[in-house]
């Protein structure tokens, strides 16, 4: 169980490095960095920008609640959960790209902080299969 828990710790710090650079690059693309304004209207690229942040957010609070879940339902579904966020945030790469972003290193860069995310979330993910067993 050690070595899941160092796993979990591992996932965790991958998730907080994401969300802060999903903040980071959100921030950047947005047109006034103001997602939380009701009385304006926002563009394609702001909604986008706020989902990205709310998706990035979403997969460290949902990874540390899977890491401390002893129900293997609960457990399963947080996971399942940040498969599917994982997934968003590669939609909304592909969002901002045709809402005509010219800075495409930063939308890749954010592409392979997913990918080495999701690579150790797989690794977890397997080692916890393996310990329910």
């Amino acid at each position: 169980m050690r070595s899941s828990n160092t796993s979990a710790q591992l996932v965790y710090q991958k998730s907080l490095a994401l969300k802060d650079l999903s903040n980071a690059i959100a921030n950047y693309f947005s047109y006034d960095g103001n997602f939380f304004s009701y009385n304006q209207k926002l563009g394609l690229r702001n909604d986008i920008a706020y989902a990205l942040l709310t998706d990035a957010s979403l997969i460290a609070v949902t990874v540390e609640q899977a890491a401390k879940s002893s129900s293997k339902t609960l457990r399963n579904k947080n996971l399942t959960f940040v498969n599917v966020m994982t997934r968003n945030i590669l939609s909304y790469c592909n969002g901002l790209e045709k809402d005509g972003v010219k800075e495409k290193e930063y939308i890749n860069l954010l592409r392979r902080e997913i990918k080495v995310f999701r690579k150790s979330f797989k690794q977890w993910r397997k080692s916890l299969t393996i310990s329910d067993d």
